[in-house]
């Protein structure tokens, strides 16, 4: 695949996998919440019942995973590419 090519072609496998690496971090998030904080809904934002240190861990934990499982996905999605291309994507 020549450069253009490559992204051009990439393109909707990326968004595919970015859809599921947000689903999947979703998931992930909740599960680590109930065993951190003993609690089975995450705190929103504008919960009112909630006190600011505890909305702004769960916002900072959910930050963190979702930006390791996208790279994790991105990462995985780009070398199986190349593993069938022989090209990484750009």
């Amino acid at each position: 695949m020549s450069g253009l090519m490559g992204k051009v072609a990439y393109k909707p496998v990326g968004m595919l996998l970015g859809i599921g690496a947000g689903l999947l971090a979703g998931v992930i998030f909740k599960q680590v919440w109930k065993v951190a904080a003993g609690d089975d809904d995450a705190p929103d934002a504008t919960d009112e019942e909630r006190g600011w240190g505890e909305v702004l861990a769960a916002a900072a934990l959910q930050g963190a995973i979702f930006a390791v499982v996208k790279a994790a996905v991105d990462r995985g999605g780009a070398a199986g590419v190349r593993s069938l291309t022989g090209k990484w994507p750009h």
